[in-house]
């Protein structure tokens, strides 16, 4: 079941990880937040922003046939792998040094998913 569930999850958390590294992406181009008009025009009008949603939406979609198709119990913890992602796209798409601490937080978010899949 494991070697079903894990590809899919991870094309799902793939989704999840540029949704949000494409939201940033819009937010730093749209300028300081604020609560006009203005503002949200820009917003939605933002390529980055739309393909953001448009990530959100697939990632959606594939969650409702993960979580419809396997058990639950394994298919929740495997979205923490979207952490992982995101720390990888820190260092490739915004140049953050990461300390060791993080590493070791991704270290044992790995271990669980391991624990979890067997």
């Amino acid at each position: 079941m494991i070697l079903k569930l894990l590809p899919i999850s991870l094309i799902q958390c793939a989704l999840l990880t540029g949704g949000q590294v494409l939201m940033k992406y819009g937010l730093t181009e749209v300028g300081d937040f604020s609560f006009t008009w203005q503002y949200f025009r820009r917003l939605f009008t933002n390529w980055q922003f739309v393909c953001c949603g448009l990530c959100f939406a697939a990632g959606s979609v594939l969650w409702m046939y993960i979580v419809k198709n396997f058990p639950f119990s394994m298919a929740y913890p495997m979205v923490s792998l979207s952490y992982v992602m995101g720390m990888f796209a820190a260092i490739i798409f915004f140049h953050e040094q990461i300390p060791l601490q993080r590493w070791i937080g991704v270290f044992l978010i790995l271990t669980g998913c391991v624990l979890i899949a067997r």
